[in-house]
């Protein structure tokens, strides 16, 4: 009769082990939310930018904001790694068109979409230690007049598979091609 009443009481105790071992992802990571226009998410993001020692690696619709420009620039001539993937339609748009050119004078790849789909895309990973999300395209408009959103998520695990995402867009050549205008 002993035996039967330790086995439930032994597999909750097991249960429970195996279901705290699980750590959620919420646990680990740390998110910064920054809203425009009141908090100004690209001058965050220069910011990081101007931090970063390893790689940038920029996918984003939207691509005119001068300080954003020159942080990637700056970045390039530290040494970073900074590469870029945004929407070929985008270009079409002479402040997106002259801040990519620049950006590819410098000596930073781009990419861009040969897929009739937008590549609306609007992410960052630098350093595989921190990844940035949101609405918010590297616009100054989109600082100060739109409403957005950007989140900056410092965590190994969400970084390494943001960076992985943008690995395989910047590899598919079927679907990104590179720009040389």
């Amino acid at each position: 009769m002993r035996r039967q009443t330790c086995l439930p009481l032994i597999a909750m105790v097991v249960v429970g082990w195996v279901w705290l071992s699980q750590v959620p992802v919420w646990a680990s990571a740390t998110i910064d939310v920054y809203y425009a226009p009141e908090d100004h998410p690209i001058d965050r993001v220069v910011s990081l930018y101007d931090g970063a020692t390893t790689y940038i690696y920029v996918s984003v619709y939207g691509l005119t904001a001068p300080s954003v420009v020159k942080a990637l620039v700056e970045a390039k001539h530290r040494g970073v790694d900074v590469r870029v993937i945004t929407d070929r339609e985008r270009l079409n748009d002479p402040k997106q068109h002259r801040a990519v050119k620049t950006l590819r004078l410098a000596g930073v790849p781009i990419r861009i979409n040969r897929h009739d789909a937008l590549m609306h895309l609007k992410q960052v990973v630098i350093d595989d230690r921190i990844n940035t999300s949101g609405s918010a395209n590297h616009t100054t408009s989109g600082n100060r007049y739109n409403d957005e959103r950007l989140d900056v998520i410092s965590d190994v695990r969400l970084t390494t598979k943001a960076r992985e995402k943008f690995l395989a867009m910047w590899n598919d050549h079927d679907r990104f091609v590179l720009w040389t205008e």
